[in-house]
């Protein structure tokens, strides 16, 4: 009995020791920065919830919703996810304002997926100064590759003028002997796919007989679109955001102009662009997406797509699963949620970013089949592939085969 008794009374220190130490050593693992705690996450976002381009809001409608579900599942590694989301107008200033305002006073881990290419450019030296993640942005600027200069900085979706190329080549294979006309918006999102389907082109660009540029403050293009026809394109490049590609599209139709018309994959929502530009008038215009398009039947009884819609019915039922930015949304949420997950316990700043940079072949469910995301701490374009596609009836019609924009690729 008696070293029954020594043996307990040597034996429950000892257990509580180690019960101790492993408690301690798990507390001391967990790092957090700004924004992180035990219990939540904080994500700030900049959206044009009104103005000329509002349409496109409807991302950070979405992504909002995502991370509801994400909590209501039980959160990140059982965190809450509090994302804070403001209103900028697609007004530069204002982008810096509202940035400011959720680094300084809302402290936020990072921020993500903030829409606009010069909206952006507004804010990327401010927080690569704050060492604060500008992670997965709502823009393809080729500036966002930049790990040296601004290793704080990161886009999702394949680059502007990666996309220009690959229609470079389609156009130089399927009419060698174009003559091209381009509206393109005035500023690096315009200029980089422009430059782009320059550079694709290469010895050809001669074949561009006529180029025009909109500011997003003109409540029009048609005025542009009638030079460009006047010039004899038989092919126009329509570099716009939604609002103004419709216009063109209809405007093209009014006057009888019936030439190869591409848009940009950022404009390639039905619901933003093709519906209110009118079906009818859409036929046959070539865009290319890395993304499922929601209205595909081919991806009704495809896994990812299931939960798409799942999810848009519990969480969004008035949504339009036929607009693109609805499925880019719950995509590029899909991979901030990964990326957290990656993260663990260690929720610092400079770990989220070593976990964006460490993505292989990572592919949310919404992404097309073949195009997956990869980085590294050298290259921060997680896609680089599309596929191309026509608009027919009321939907898109994939075809060909994958393809990168890379030069000589």
């Amino acid at each position: 009995m008696r070293s029954k008794s020594i043996q307990f009374r040597l034996t429950m220190p000892a257990a509580f020791l180690a019960l101790t130490v492993t408690s301690t050593l798990a507390i001391a693992q967990k790092k957090y920065d700004t924004g992180a705690t035990d219990t939540e996450i904080k994500i700030g976002n900049i959206m044009p919830y009104s103005g000329a381009v509002s349409t496109l809001s409807t991302i950070g409608k979405i992504e909002a919703l995502y991370f509801k579900k994400i909590n209501d599942d039980g959160g990140i590694n059982g965190r809450k996810i509090n994302f804070i989301s403001y209103d900028d107008a697609y007004s530069p200033p204002k982008t810096v304002e509202q940035t400011r305002k959720l680094v300084e006073s809302d402290e936020v881990l990072l921020i993500f997926s903030t829409l606009g290419t010069p909206t952006n450019a507004a804010i990327q030296k401010y927080l690569n100064g704050k060492r604060v993640p500008q992670l997965f942005i709502g823009t393809g600027a080729t500036r966002w590759n930049d790990p040296k200069n601004f290793p704080w900085t990161m886009a999702w979706q394949p680059s502007y003028q990666s996309e220009g190329r690959i229609y470079a080549k389609y156009i130089l294979e399927e009419k060698p002997n174009a003559k091209i006309a381009v509206i393109y918006q005035n500023d690096d999102f315009g200029k980089d796919y422009l430059k782009g389907l320059k550079d694709g082109l290469g010895a050809k660009v001669s074949l561009i007989v006529a180029e025009e540029s909109y500011e997003t403050s003109e409540p029009t293009i048609d005025s542009h679109i009638l030079n460009l026809r006047a010039k004899g394109a038989d092919v126009l490049v329509n570099i716009a955001l939604p609002k103004f590609a419709a216009q063109g599209i209809k405007k093209a139709a009014e006057i009888g102009w019936k030439p190869l018309h591409i848009v940009p994959s950022v404009t390639a929502t039905i619901g933003g662009t093709l519906k209110p530009a009118g079906f009818e008038h859409s036929q046959g215009i070539i865009s290319a997406f890395f993304v499922k398009d929601g209205a595909d039947r081919q991806w009704d009884s495809d896994k990812g797509m299931k939960d798409f819609y799942a999810f848009l019915a519990k969480y969004a039922p008035d949504a339009d699963k036929t607009d693109y930015y609805n499925v880019y949304g719950y995509g590029a949420a899909q991979a901030m949620v990964h990326v957290l997950q990656q993260c663990g316990d260690n929720l610092t700043r400079e770990n989220v970013m070593k976990q964006a940079a460490s993505l292989k072949g990572f592919a949310s469910g919404v992404l097309l089949p073949g195009i997956t995301a990869n980085t590294s701490t050298t290259d921060y374009a997680p896609m680089k592939q599309l596929q191309l596609m026509r608009f027919k009836g009321q939907n898109w019609e994939l075809f060909g085969s994958v393809l990168s924009g890379d030069l000589g690729g």
